[in-house]
């Protein structure tokens, strides 16, 4: 036998010999976080995700893990970040695992603990803190929607710029707390042009409401034609026959990721692990993609073509520190009187 064939064996076999010590070493921190879990029997959720999707996701989890019971606590966001603070602030953590956008400001306010998944290595960097703080579970794209009894496709806006047209003042609906969309086209666009923007839009007497489902729903009603939506709410109502359509040349779509991160003081430690995996799993993505969300894995197709990354210009919102965090909102709500 040659030399060089003899060197290739070696080397196959050195290599089938890491991946089976790593596969054992799987296996054993699997078993390891089972047992643990099974001696805890219960897990905290917070997040901001609607009940209809989370509660399917924690009944699959809980079926897998039927020893751990699962307990959720929704609210929007910017709310589950205060109620985080405030507990801290007592001396009190009551949350094993949260999932919302904002968690880069649970980071730096060190209310996280890195945890690296070893289901994480299925996502891409932009999906992923670098130091294992968070990986995201699902994607949202903030774009404008209307109502095609009301506006034809035509006459609908085609940029974010289109939504100072006079015609419109009084007929658009945004979130109140449309804070990650402020703080991505500050970064896309720079600061001048996205103030000067935001400034420009307060004139429009700009219909509030709280949640992009219920706007949604009230575009689709007739409350008002247009409304700043989440893609996959509209995709989905769309399906469904109702009045409603996205645009899908806004430059830019703007990107938010809900991520899932693991508290830095866990009662419940080991199910927190367990169901961080779970989310980041091939069957966790693709009932997500099931219950009408745009998984983060890139190996789950979205539900609707419309939706491939491929065809739209996408902005992912940027990471911000907690005082970064708060001065966006502190821009936004001085901008729009709120």
């Amino acid at each position: 036998m040659s030399s060089v064939l003899t060197m290739s064996l070696s080397l196959c076999a050195a290599i089938f010999s890491m991946g089976t010590t790593l596969a054992w070493g799987q296996a054993d921190e699997k078993a390891r976080l089972v047992e643990g879990a099974k001696k805890e029997g219960k897990l905290v959720w917070y997040t901001s995700t609607n009940v209809t999707e989370s509660k399917p996701l924690l009944d699959d989890f809980e079926k897998q893990y039927p020893f751990v019971k699962g307990e959720i606590f929704r609210a929007s966001g910017e709310k589950t970040l205060n109620r985080i603070v405030t507990e801290a602030r007592a001396g009190r953590s009551d949350f094993d695992l949260v999932t919302i956008s904002e968690v880069d400001a649970l980071i730096e306010a060190k209310m996280l603990a890195p945890y690296r998944s070893p289901e994480a290595k299925n996502y891409i960097p932009e999906f992923k803190e670098p130091n294992g703080y968070w990986t995201a579970v699902y994607i949202n794209y903030a774009t404008i929607g209307y109502n095609p009894k009301l506006v034809s496709d035509k006459e609908a806006p085609k940029q974010w710029e289109d939504l100072l047209d006079p015609k419109w003042r009084g007929k658009l609906s945004i979130d109140q707390e449309q804070y990650p969309w402020y703080g991505t086209l500050h970064k896309s666009w720079g600061r001048e042009r996205a103030q000067k923007y935001m400034r420009a839009l307060a004139k429009q007497n700009i219909q509030w409401r709280k949640g992009h489902t219920l706007i949604a729903q009230l575009m689709a009603a007739g409350e008002f034609p247009l409304g700043v939506v989440y893609a996959h709410r509209i995709e989905e109502m769309r399906q469904k026959g109702a009045p409603v359509e996205w645009v899908n040349t806004v430059n830019p779509i703007v990107v938010t990721v809900n991520a899932a991160g693991i508290s830095a003081k866990p009662q419940h430690p080991n199910a927190a692990k367990l169901f961080y995996d779970y989310l980041l799993s091939r069957p966790a993505q693709q009932r997500l993609r099931a219950l009408r969300r745009i998984p983060a894995r890139p190996d789950i197709e979205p539900f609707s073509p419309r939706m491939e990354q491929s065809k739209l210009k996408l902005q992912v919102e940027p990471p911000q520190t907690g005082p970064q965090f708060n001065q966006t909102i502190k821009e936004f709500r001085e901008m729009f009187g709120l």
